[in-house]
């Protein structure tokens, strides 16, 4: 698989500044003017962007010239060089001979999804494989082990494989024979893998490839005829939404997400989505909304687990509870009680889940910096805190958070114990 094309992401997202769909959408129709019918849809997009596709056909290639007035080169696609590929599969082949056992550690912890699913690929010569549990079985475990890289080290080497898991998947859709039974699943387990890789997408900071991802969530959501699956998307978008400054949008996607779940006998799965709602009411300024949706959580979380609860609900433990209700408390400008909040939430995961441990011990200097009067001590010593987790977790997200907690701090850099702690931060965060 080749690299990334950031050069034709750019394209779309700078000069056009469409999402994935409206830049197929925009194709589709330049290619009817010029009298060529075109299928192009967000997934061909994305295989073009995520380097699943190096070089389109000719039409497509022919297409982005007349549109663009660039060749495909300058668009950031590279031609295959056989030769040159079948030397490389050679050497590889040699290589994973010789160093079996570190090809396959680093490709667990690295490449989880595409390792899962290359295991269960079906052959070369098959033409339509017969798909079956095992394909199913790689996709579920696909997902699970994406998502215990990112809850142990962070979501920043996992992108790309979370996108090859999930091409992997959509061909196996599109040229398998499978049963009507066995298709809801696999469309339920793709639009899963749909859900991780829009997370890992929104968590390093690509907010227009998340939505797209979560939106392909949701179209699997409907072809398995799975209301889980469909709750689960409209709480990533409502996410989302908070995330891109969108607060009724990340109110009425809760509100859309708790009527589908309403019905699958999970009371926790229900506080969660109440504590999405209140995150869209704080950013709005509502407190009393705000207030009544956090309390209706709690009254949830507190009915306890059923069996109903889903196997990814898991990360939902009293710790992430208090750190969300202190995120909405610091949207609502109640930095004090956001601190304590976010104190608690790390205490209370202990020795586990160090990504969501870091980011909340930034969230602690961030809360104390932002205090009508700030206690800078109490600021540097999360600081620092949080920055005893690099290397080991690797988030884009964490570092935005350093860089915030940075720029809160400047205004008092003259105080000794904030001047340390940005020499401190300069040492280890690479500048922008």
């Amino acid at each position: 698989m080749s690299s990334p094309n950031d050069t034709f992401r750019h394209l779309r997202e700078k000069e056009w500044d469409m999402s994935r769909t409206e830049a197929a959408e925009f194709l589709v129709a330049e290619g009817v003017k010029r009298g060529e019918a075109l299928f192009l849809v967000a997934r061909t997009i994305a295989t073009w962007e995520d380097g699943m596709t190096s070089w389109p056909q000719a039409r497509y290639r022919r297409l982005l010239h007349q549109v663009t007035g660039r060749t495909a080169h300058e668009l950031g696609f590279t031609p295959p060089v056989r030769r040159v590929r079948a030397a490389a599969e050679a050497d590889a082949g040699r290589r994973a001979e010789e160093g079996g056992d570190e090809v396959r550690r680093r490709s667990i912890l690295f490449g989880a999804g595409a390792a899962v699913l290359s295991a269960a690929a079906p052959g070369a010569d098959t033409a339509r494989p017969a798909l079956g549990q095992d394909h199913l079985r790689a996709l579920r475990e696909a997902e699970q082990r994406l998502y215990a890289q990112d809850r142990d080290h962070g979501s920043a080497d996992l992108g790309q494989q979370a996108v090859t898991a999930l091409h992997t998947a959509h061909s196996w859709l599109a040229q398998g024979r499978y049963s009507e039974e066995l298709g809801h699943r696999l469309h339920t387990a793709t639009g899963m893998l749909s859900v991780a890789a829009g997370w890992l997408a929104l968590d390093a900071g690509r907010p227009a490839d998340a939505r797209s991802l979560y939106t392909e969530a949701l179209a699997s959501a409907r072809q398995a005829d799975d209301p889980g699956l469909e709750a689960h998307a409209f709480a990533c978008l409502s996410l989302l939404a908070h995330a891109t400054g969108r607060p009724r949008e990340a109110v009425t996607t809760a509100q859309v997400a708790q009527r589908a779940a309403s019905g699958l006998g999970s009371p926790r799965w229900l506080a969660l989505l109440a504590m999405r709602e209140a995150r869209g009411w704080a950013l709005q300024g509502d407190r009393p909304f705000a207030e009544h949706a956090m309390v209706r959580a709690y009254e949830l979380y507190a009915k306890g687990p059923r069996d109903a609860d889903p196997e990814w609900l898991s990360f939902f433990v009293p710790a992430e509870l208090a750190g969300l209700e202190s995120l909405c408390r610091a949207d609502l400008g109640q930095h004090d009680r956001a601190a304590a909040g976010a104190e608690q939430a790390v205490m209370l995961f202990a020795d586990g889940h160090p990504r969501n441990r870091s980011l909340y011990t930034a969230d602690i200097a961030l809360h104390h910096a932002r205090r009508a009067a700030p206690d800078l001590d109490a600021a540097t010593d999360a600081a620092h805190r949080t920055l005893a987790y690099l290397p080991d977790v690797r988030s884009e997200r964490l570092i935005r958070s350093l860089r915030d907690i940075a720029g809160a701090l400047q205004s008092h850099r003259e105080v000794r114990c904030v001047a340390t702690y940005l020499d401190s931060y300069r040492s280890a965060v690479p500048a922008v």
